[in-house]
Protein backbone atom coordinates (compact mmCIF):
# COMPACT_ATOMS: atom_id res chain seq x y z
CA UNK A 1 0.00 0.00 0.00
CA UNK A 2 2.91 2.70 0.75
CA UNK A 3 4.70 1.39 -2.32
CA UNK A 4 1.76 2.46 -4.67
CA UNK A 5 1.09 6.09 -2.60
CA UNK A 6 5.15 6.80 -2.88
CA UNK A 7 4.80 5.49 -6.88
CA UNK A 8 1.63 7.52 -7.53
CA UNK A 9 3.55 10.41 -5.76
CA UNK A 10 6.52 10.34 -7.76
CA UNK A 11 4.35 10.01 -11.10
CA UNK A 12 2.70 13.34 -9.65
CA UNK A 13 6.08 14.88 -9.21
CA UNK A 14 7.65 14.01 -12.72
CA UNK A 15 4.22 15.93 -14.25
CA UNK A 16 4.68 18.70 -12.32
CA UNK A 17 8.21 19.15 -13.21
CA UNK A 18 7.42 18.74 -17.17
CA UNK A 19 4.94 20.95 -17.06
CA UNK A 20 6.55 23.68 -14.70
CA UNK A 21 9.55 23.09 -17.59
CA UNK A 22 6.75 24.06 -20.75
CA UNK A 23 5.54 26.95 -18.29
CA UNK A 24 9.47 28.06 -17.54
CA UNK A 25 9.63 27.92 -21.97
CA UNK A 26 6.75 29.83 -22.77
CA UNK A 27 8.30 32.85 -19.90
CA UNK A 28 11.61 32.70 -21.53
CA UNK A 29 10.13 32.73 -25.16
CA UNK A 30 7.72 35.67 -24.02
CA UNK A 31 10.44 37.59 -22.01
CA UNK A 32 12.66 37.38 -25.29
CA UNK A 33 10.06 38.98 -27.28
CA UNK A 34 9.34 41.63 -24.94
CA UNK A 35 13.25 42.63 -24.31
CA UNK A 36 13.82 43.10 -28.36
CA UNK A 37 10.89 45.44 -29.00
CA UNK A 38 8.35 43.40 -30.32
CA UNK A 39 5.37 44.66 -29.51
CA UNK A 40 1.74 43.37 -29.71
CA UNK A 41 0.14 45.05 -32.60
CA UNK A 42 -3.91 44.78 -32.75
CA UNK A 43 -5.15 42.80 -35.75
CA UNK A 44 -5.99 44.04 -38.90
CA UNK A 45 -4.59 47.55 -37.84
CA UNK A 46 -2.04 49.32 -39.61
CA UNK A 47 0.88 51.69 -38.57
CA UNK A 48 0.69 54.62 -40.16
CA UNK A 49 3.54 57.24 -40.92
CA UNK A 50 3.55 60.81 -41.70
CA UNK A 51 6.15 62.11 -44.21
CA UNK A 52 9.13 65.06 -43.78
CA UNK A 53 6.57 67.17 -45.70
CA UNK A 54 3.91 66.79 -43.56
CA UNK A 55 5.77 67.02 -40.27
CA UNK A 56 7.11 70.01 -42.10
CA UNK A 57 3.44 71.79 -42.15
CA UNK A 58 2.11 70.57 -38.98
CA UNK A 59 5.38 72.18 -37.21
CA UNK A 60 4.65 75.41 -39.33
CA UNK A 61 1.12 75.62 -38.22
CA UNK A 62 1.83 74.82 -34.99
CA UNK A 63 4.33 77.53 -34.92
CA UNK A 64 2.06 79.95 -36.77
CA UNK A 65 -0.61 79.19 -34.31
CA UNK A 66 2.05 80.35 -30.95
CA UNK A 67 2.90 83.21 -33.47
CA UNK A 68 -0.34 84.19 -32.87
CA UNK A 69 -0.79 83.79 -28.84
CA UNK A 70 2.18 85.72 -28.56
CA UNK A 71 0.98 88.51 -30.81
CA UNK A 72 -2.26 88.94 -28.64
CA UNK A 73 -0.55 89.11 -25.35
CA UNK A 74 1.34 92.03 -26.52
Amino acid sequence: MMQAVVSQLQTERNRLQDELHRVTAALTAFGKAYLHGAKMKPAGRKTRTISAAGRKRIAAAQRKRWAKIRAAKK
